[in-house]
C-alpha cells in the first residue's frame, strides 16, 4: 500500500472512529445539584439512591450463567436459577447484561429479575454480546446473570442523568451525598453508562478528584444503533439514557486491569506544540512528516495496519528515560490535517509529554493480554468472581475464534467465575487515572479484604 493511500485513509479516519470515539467528544458543561449540601446532610441518603447490606453471615461466594434461549424471560430465568443453584441461595448483587437480539425486549429485563430475585441488588445494561458461565456470546441471543453473595459489604447504586451531575471541580460534598459514600470507605466504583447521552469522562474526572484512591471499573452500554435504544439496569427500573454507578464498601477489594491490545512503533517522541487535542509538532516536525518517514521504514505488514489499526500512545510517567509496552495511554486518531500536518487524537495532549506511534492486530493484542494478565498479585482466594469488559472489537471480530480472553483469563487464574459483556467503550484504571478506552479488555476480581 503506498504512502497517499494511508494519508488519505487518516484524513477519513474520523468517520471510521466516530461510534468508538464519540465519548471523547461527548463532554460538556452540565448544571450543578441545586442547594447547598453540607456534612450534616450526609448522614441521609439521597431518595433516589438504592441502598442494601449484604448479609451478615458467611462466606463471600460468585457465581456466573448464561442462556441463549431466544424468550427473553424464558433465558433470564434459566440463567437465575443456574447462579442461585450455585450460590445456594439468592445473591445479594446480581449483574445482568442482555444481548441484542433481545432489543425489542429489553424493558422488560429489569422488572422480571427484580420479581425473581426479591431484595437482591440489580445492576446491568444492554449489549452487543455477553461474557459468562465460562464463554463469550456474540451475535446471537444470550442474556448474562453474575450474581454475589457479599456477607459484610455495603451496597450503594443510583441511577444518574447529565443534568443531575455535580461540575467535576464542584465541592466534593455534592459528589458524597450524589453517591452515598466517601473516599474513608474506601469504596470499589462500578460504572455502566449510555455512551449517547451521558458525559463519562467528566464524570470520571469528578471520581478520580474526590475518590482518588479508589478502583473504578465498568463499560458502556452497546447493542444499540442510536440515542435513546440502549437500556440500563437498576433494581425493576430500565433507563434509556444516563448511567448507573454502584458503591461497594466493606469487607471488598477489587483487583483491576487493562489490556490495551497495542504494541509501540518507531520512537518515544517529545509533544513540542499541541493546541487541546490537535497534536502540531512531534520533536520539531510534523506529525505526518514522521508518519510518512516511520512508514517507509515499516515491513510491508505493519505498513498495512498503519490503515486502519494505528493509534497514539501517551506516556504515563512524562519524566521516565526508558519505555515499553504498557507504558502508554492508548488513544485513537481522530482525523489527520494535510495542510497542517497535524493530528487530531482523542485526548488533551500537554506539550513536553513523550509520545509514541501504536499499531493493533490480534497477535498484539493477544501478547498484551497474556503480558497483563502475569502481572496478578496472587491466585485469588475461595469465593473470589471477576467481571470482563471488553470491546466489541475484540472477541471474534478480532480474533477469528470464540472464548479467546476469557480462556487466557482462566488459564491464569482457574475457573473463577467470570461474567462482564462487549462494550462500546471501556472503563479502566491506566497510571492510576480512570480512562474510557477502546479496543481494551477491563478486568476486575473481587475478594475479600486481607
Amino acid at each position: 500500500m503506498r504512502w497517499q493511500k494511508v494519508l488519505e485513509l487518516l484524513s477519513n479516519i474520523g468517520l471510521k472512529l466516530a461510534i468508538v470515539g464519540k465519548y471523547f467528544r461527548n463532554v460538556h458543561d452540565h448544571g450543578a445539584l441545586n442547594g447547598l449540601v453540607t456534612h450534616a446532610n450526609l448522614n441521609y441518603l439521597s431518595p433516589t439512591l438504592f441502598y442494601s447490606i449484604g448479609r451478615k453471615i458467611g462466606a463471600m461466594k460468585w457465581a456466573s450463567a448464561t442462556s441463549s434461549d431466544p424468550d427473553l424471560p424464558t433465558a433470564l430465568e434459566q440463567a437465575t436459577a443456574d447462579v442461585e443453584a450455585a450460590l445456594g441461595a439468592r445473591p445479594d448483587l446480581a449483574l445482568a447484561f442482555v444481548s441484542e437480539s433481545h432489543k425489542r425486549s429489553y424493558a422488560m429485563a429489569a422488572t422480571i429479575l427484580a420479581d425473581r430475585l426479591g431484595d437482591c441488588c440489580i445492576v446491568g445494561c444492554s449489549a452487543s454480546g455477553v461474557i459468562g458461565g465460562g464463554h463469550e456470546w456474540e451475535r446471537m441471543p444470550a442474556v448474562s446473570i453474575t450474581g454475589a453473595m457479599l456477607p459484610g459489604v455495603e451496597l450503594a447504586a443510583r441511577w444518574l442523568g447529565a443534568a443531575e451531575l455535580p461540575a467535576p471541580a464542584d465541592s466534593p460534598l455534592r459528589w458524597q451525598h450524589m453517591l452515598g459514600v466517601t473516599p474513608p470507605q474506601a469504596p470499589a466504583f462500578l460504572i455502566l453508562a449510555d455512551p449517547y447521552s451521558f458525559p463519562v469522562e467528566a464524570f470520571l474526572g469528578g471520581l478520580d478528584r474526590v475518590y482518588p484512591d479508589c478502583v473504578k471499573l465498568g463499560g458502556l452500554a452497546s447493542g444499540m444503533q442510536a440515542p435513546g435504544e440502549a437500556a440500563l439496569y437498576l433494581e425493576h427500573e430500565t433507563h434509556r439514557a444516563g448511567a448507573v454507578c454502584l458503591a461497594l464498601t466493606g469487607d471488598i477489594e477489587l483487583q483491576t486491569l487493562v489490556a490495551q491490545g497495542c504494541r509501540p512503533i518507531g520512537e518515544p517522541l517529545f509533544i513540542t506544540r499541541c493546541d487541546g487535542a490537535r497534536l502540531l509538532e512531534i520533536d520539531g516536525r510534523r506529525p505526518l512528516d514522521v508518519l510518512k518517514l516511520l512508514y517507509e521504514r515499516l515491513p510491508a505488514g505493519d505498513r498495512a495496519l498503519m490503515s486502519h489499526s494505528l493509534f497514539l500512545g501517551i506516556a504515563m510517567r512524562p519524566s521516565g528515560t526508558e519505555y515499553r509496552q504498557g507504558d502508554f495511554l492508548i488513544r485513537n486518531l481522530m482525523s489527520a490535517d494535510n495542510d497542517d500536518g497535524g493530528l487530531l487524537v482523542s485526548a488533551d495532549l500537554r506539550e513536553n509529554h513523550v509520545v509514541q506511534f501504536h499499531l493493533r492486530d490480534a497477535d498484539t493484542a493477544a501478547y498484551d493480554l497474556e503480558r497483563v494478565l502475569s502481572n496478578l498479585d496472587a491466585t485469588p482466594a475461595p469465593g473470589s468472581g471477576a467481571l470482563l469488559f471488553s470491546c466489541t472489537g475484540r472477541g471474534e471480530n478480532l480474533y477469528g475464534v470464540r472464548d479467546h480472553d476469557v480462556n487466557a483469563f482462566r488459564h491464569h487464574v482457574g475457573d473463577l467465575p467470570l461474567g462482564g459483556f462487549f462494550c462500546n467503550g471501556e472503563i479502566g484504571q491506566v497510571g492510576g487515572t480512570t480512562f474510557v478506552h477502546g479496543y481494551t479488555s477491563a478486568f476486575g476480581i473481587a475478594r475479600p479484604r486481607g
